[in-house]
This record gives C-alpha cells, structure tokens and sequence, in this order.
C-alpha cells in the first residue's frame, strides 16, 4: 500500500495537471457517483490535499472527490484523453483541455460536500499527517506521552493511522531504527531522551522520503551505493527489507519479524529490547 509520502507525491503531480483549470469532463465508473459528474464539470480544481493515504480534489462549487489509493490502486497522469496500455479497471478521471488525472483500480471513492468532510468515518478519526508543515516533534511528543498511546507497542501504534496518519510499513521500520527504538517496545517503556528522538524522526523520515522519492537511507551513503552500481533497493533503506543483510551502523544482521501479519525490519543491537 502507498504510504503518506508516495500519495503526497501522485498529489503534486495530479495538481500540476489540474489545478486553476476548468474541468472538460469528469468520469466515474461507479453508478452511485455518476450524478456528480455533470455538477463536477465546468468546475475549476482549487486544491489537491492530502490527508495521510487519502487524497482530497477541491473544486471551487464546493465539492471534494475523496479517494484511497489502498492495496492496488494508482494515479496516472497523461495528455487529454490519452490512455495507458493497461489491463487495470479505470475508476475516475477528471480530464481538462491539457491534461488527464486517471485513477485505476482503487474502489474507495466517494464525492463529499463541506460538512460530510468532517464528518466521514475514516477522515474524521485520522490523527495529524505526517507531512503536514504545521506538525512539529512536540506535538507527536504529546501524543507518544498521551494516556491512550504510552501502553501500545510500537509495531501497532505506529500503523494506526488515528496516531499518525501517513505512516505504513516501511516508515514504521525506519522511523523506529533511526531512532533507535526496539519495535516491541512501548512509549512508557522509553527514556525522555529517546522518545525526542522518536518525535524528531517520525517527522524527518517520512519527509525525506517524499523529497528524495522515497529514500529514507543516510542520503550520502544511498549516493555513494548507487556510484558503485547498487540496485535502488539495495540503497533505499537502512532496515526495510534488508532482513540478513548487515546494519549500515554495527553490520549485525537485520531481523525481519511480524505483528498481527504485518512484516517489520530492526537492528536487535542499535534497536535493543529493553530501553
């Protein structure tokens, strides 16, 4: 599933295409939404947000298409009414005399008025994005140090999206290791000093993953793998998917483990088990 950076980044491309412009057409494959498509046509595109791994289309009569990408689906920008090869089931497309925004196989979709934003099942419960610029390491100190939070093992709390919204497998992993934080771990089990460092980089991480296309790895070594002729996935990461590989710090090698399904990567010695 794309995480809250890689939405981000589908945001900015969806907005370089459509926004400021007037819609031309828009399309839904699903019958409930076909109404909205006359009152979203003609219609100028103010603002394309992100919320998490949700993806809000402002448009200036007031509506707002919600969509989650989840497991399979993806955006694809093109020329006007241009189409890609693909066996993928076209979902929404919001067309203008230059471009087209396409959304494929997702079927979480719906168009929402001002109020219903509010008050939506899964965008009402989301907890601050991680790539908000008004999210500062005091505020996830604050809610690491809440009553509802401090007894959660990490490896849970750090993909409930009520939390944090944005973070997902891979965030969660290298959140934890740059802050050196054991994944089984809870909040009231940290220092003071440790649980700073896990604000700073449930910050950082994620940031650094949408300005540097998904690289989350010391940003000098990652330069230096991929000169010597690494394969992106083997630069991209300090743990995510590099189980038995050696830590990029002590060299012991990564330990790939699960909870409630969901794979997880750490150091056992930079990430001890006990604080």
């Amino acid at each position: 599933m794309p995480e809250g950076p890689e939405i981000r980044k589908a945001a900015d491309k969806i907005e370089q295409a459509v926004k400021a412009r007037i819609t031309s057409e828009v399309f839904f494959a699903f019958e409930h939404l076909k109404p909205y498509e006359a009152e979203l046509t003609g219609q100028i595109v103010r603002q394309v947000e992100t919320r998490g791994k949700a993806l809000l289309i402002h448009f200036d009569n007031g509506l707002s298409i919600y969509s989650h990408n989840q497991l399979y689906g993806i955006w694809m920008v093109r020329r006007a009414h241009s189409y890609p090869a693909t066996k993928r089931q076209l979902r929404l497309a919001i067309h203008n005399s230059k471009k087209s925004a396409l959304l494929y196989s997702a079927s979480d979709i719906d168009v929402l008025r001002p109020g219903q934003i509010l008050t939506h099942p899964f965008l009402s419960k989301l907890g601050p994005d991680v790539l908000s610029p008004e999210l500062r390491p005091a505020h996830v100190l604050a809610l690491l140090t809440d009553k509802q939070h401090h007894r959660r093992q990490f490896t849970t709390l750090y993909l409930d999206q009520h939390f944090l919204a944005g973070i997902g497998n891979y965030l969660r992993s290298e959140i934890l290791y740059v802050a050196g934080i054991h994944p089984r771990l809870r909040p009231m089990d940290c220092r003071d000093d440790q649980l700073e460092a896990l604000a700073e980089a449930s910050i950082a991480i994620p940031y650094q993953s949408y300005r540097y296309n998904g690289i989350t790895n010391d940003l000098d070594l990652a330069n230096q793998l991929h000169a010597q002729g690494q394969r992106r996935s083997q630069y991209r990461h300090w743990v995510f998917s590099r189980a038995n590989y050696p830590c990029r710090v002590c060299e012991t090698p990564i330990v790939k483990d699960f909870a409630s399904s969901r794979r997880f990567y750490y150091c056992p010695v930079c990430q001890p088990p006990r604080a």
